[in-house]
């Protein structure tokens, strides 16, 4: 990153700590698995876990791959299902996870913080939204706790979305013209999600499969994808950006022109689709889950 760029980071310190640390809850203040699952201490504890089991027997199938998928995702979350049922084939899911830590991902955002802190912000918010439906569904599918755990989750994304959108709105504030030159590359490479690179040992297009379950289910959509774009310029007040050079008006134009176009890309897509696979996922077992 060029110094006048890592200036501008320095510059931040004072107002980080006073803008930022606000957001990052004390440790006794956080919450643990254990908040969430039965206690292994308590004498009914193994009641707990036949009642757990018995509420997991009602979630389809469908819904426990987005279930592991998101769990992937962010590296072993703490949901009870995958710990405690065995609906699950833990020794699957944990393969996966040590592929995805070995694989690694590509955010493309090239050692920016600039690129860095806009992939976070959508990332974040789209975590927020994924994990929100995620607890949704499981209520709708009669498992509150479940419900409450994807919740939990799901507000931890919407308070790092929130940390993250400041520090970009503060670059804007600051470099309009090279922050809204990073959003547009951003967005002309598009986001990567964390997980794309998942693998199991065996299906080469985990992710790719794992995704149309979710877009299926309606946990995370390319609707969504249009709509946290859309939320980003407004939150960012992109449109209203003066005193911008050429190439600044071009990045201008190219982002806040950006979510309506993906939409109409995504209708037609809808339009052109074929009958979905049935396709088995190591994840349970090999059972088969239509995408």
């Amino acid at each position: 990153m060029p110094p006048q760029k890592i200036e501008i980071f320095k510059s931040l310190e004072n107002w980080a700590e006073q803008n930022l640390l606000v957001h990052l809850k004390p440790v006794e203040k956080s919450w643990q698995p254990q908040d969430l699952l039965p206690d292994p201490a308590s004498d009914g504890f193994h009641d707990q876990v036949k009642e757990l089991r018995e509420r997991a027997k009602e979630i389809p199938d469908d819904y426990f791959i987005v279930l592991v998928g998101d769990m992937v995702t962010e590296e072993a979350l703490p949901t009870y299902q995958t710990m405690l049922n065995t609906l699950d084939d833990m020794k699957q899911i944990e393969k996966t996870i040590q592929y995805l830590i070995g694989s690694g991902m590509d955010p493309r955002t090239e050692n920016s913080r600039y690129l860095g802190f806009i992939y976070t912000s959508f990332q974040e918010r789209a975590t927020f939204i994924s994990h929100g439906n995620t607890a949704r569904l499981a209520k709708e599918h009669g498992d509150v706790k479940l419900a409450q755990i994807c919740g939990t989750i799901a507000s931890d994304g919407k308070r790092h979305e929130t940390a993250y959108t400041k520090v970009v709105e503060k670059l804007f504030e600051i470099d309009p013209d090279g922050t809204v030159l990073t959003f547009s590359d951003m967005m002309r490479k598009k986001i990567s999600m964390p997980a794309h690179l998942m693998y199991d040992g065996r299906d080469d297009n985990l992710f790719e499969h794992f995704s149309a379950v979710a877009q299926r289910l309606g946990i995370y959509t390319a609707r969504d994808y249009a709509d946290i774009l859309e939320f980003l310029v407004g939150r960012w007040k992109v449109a209203d950006l003066t005193g911008l050079s050429a190439e600044g008006r071009k990045a201008q134009d190219y982002v806040c022109g950006l979510p309506p176009r993906i939409r109409r890309l995504e209708e037609r897509a809808q339009g052109r689709a074929e009958q979905a696979p049935i396709i088995p996922f190591s994840w349970i077992f090999d059972r088969e889950v239509k995408l």
